[in-house]
């Protein structure tokens, strides 16, 4: 099989960061419409779907920034989104963890792209704590991101041990 291009493996990848993207957008759709801003549901103890705004980035970094951030994250989310497009592109057939990572990153970049587009904010609801202390909240695309670089991260791990 040919190294680079558009592979059915790297077209399946695709499906996946299109997954992501849907499921993200779904899900935002149904906080959005469930709960009021600031609205807690008890999922699991631990566990709570709060729905927040978000115009920074992790852990709201820059969110209050006056506006600016909102153009520098959507450029910065739409130039990744390039380049992962091109990684992936250019990416041997047999690296499939990257390959996957990659297309989570994307999904990821470009479910957040889309709410900084429309909103100017990204829609946060995924509430994970314990006792007064809480991890900031997220949602499926931050999943994503995360899952998706620890997915890099293995992998190249791999690649240099020679597995």
């Amino acid at each position: 099989m040919p190294e680079g291009g558009l592979t059915p493996k790297k077209a399946l990848g695709i499906s996946l960061a299109a997954l992501v993207v849907i499921l993200d957008q779904l899900s935002k759709q149904w906080v959005t419409t469930g709960l009021s801003l600031g609205e807690s549901i008890e999922v699991l103890p631990g566990l709570r779907f709060t729905y927040v705004r978000n115009p920074g980035a992790a852990f709201s970094f820059l969110a209050e920034a006056g506006g600016w951030q909102r153009w520098f994250f959507m450029g910065l989310a739409a130039v990744a989104s390039a380049a992962i497009i091109v990684w992936l592109w250019r990416l041997k057939n047999e690296r499939t963890l990257e390959g996957v990572g990659l297309c989570l990153v994307l999904g990821g970049a470009l479910g957040n792209l889309i709410d900084r587009a429309r909103f100017g904010y990204v829609i946060d609801f995924v509430d994970v704590y314990y006792r007064q202390w809480h991890w900031p909240a997220f949602n499926i695309a931050d999943a994503a991101i995360t899952l998706g670089v620890t997915l890099l991260v293995w992998g190249e791990l791999k690649s240099k041990r020679g597995g």
